[in-house]
């Protein structure tokens, strides 16, 4: 398994929007195959800063949806809210302690 972690910062105008784009699609999103978890967390400080977490079986689970119509929509709805460049990382979930 690994994770997918994404930093998005968003126009304070359009936080409302992105908020309910996901909250439409996150179901969707989180029955995707090979999705095991699908998680949005909002910076403390700088409340313009979103990151998403999700769990993924593998790599080219991810990459299918990556490439879906779904993730096209998705992406198309998101970007253009964005007031600075996204950034993502794939790392392996070495420890977790509950």
């Amino acid at each position: 398994m690994f994770v997918r972690i994404v930093k998005m910062s968003f126009h304070t105008e359009h936080i409302p929007t992105f908020l309910n784009n996901f909250n439409n699609k996150k179901e969707y999103i989180r029955k995707s195959s090979g999705c095991r978890l699908l998680e949005l967390y909002r910076d403390k400080q700088n409340t313009n800063v979103f990151f998403t977490y999700s769990y993924w079986d593998t790599e080219e689970d991810l990459e299918r949806y990556r490439n879906s119509a779904l993730f096209k929509d998705v992406w198309a709805q998101t970007k253009v809210l964005f007031n600075d460049k996204p950034e993502a990382w794939s790392v392996d979930k070495l420890v977790s302690l509950e």
